[in-house]
């Protein structure tokens, strides 16, 4: 009888598949959920980031140049 109990068991395989399915699902069903921005806001938007970015590496560029011309003039 023992020997029948061995033999009925089957080993148990976990599958990942279930997990990665109902990740996916969650990803879906978030993005559902996400205000996203107008094509107008969009442009509005990118056009003050590269100004920004524009600005501030003029910015950096002139300190770099007189920290520079500085430097030269102690040595």
């Amino acid at each position: 009888m023992a020997k029948e109990k061995e033999t009925a068991k089957k080993p148990v395989t976990k599958k990942k598949r279930p997990g990665i399915v109902k990740y996916f699902r969650g990803v879906v069903s978030e993005v559902k959920k996400v205000s996203w921005p107008s094509r107008k806001e969009l442009i509005n938007t990118t056009i003050i980031v590269v100004s920004f970015i524009l600005i501030f590496s003029v910015i950096v560029g002139l300190i770099d140049l007189g920290l520079g011309t500085l430097l030269e003039l102690i040595t």
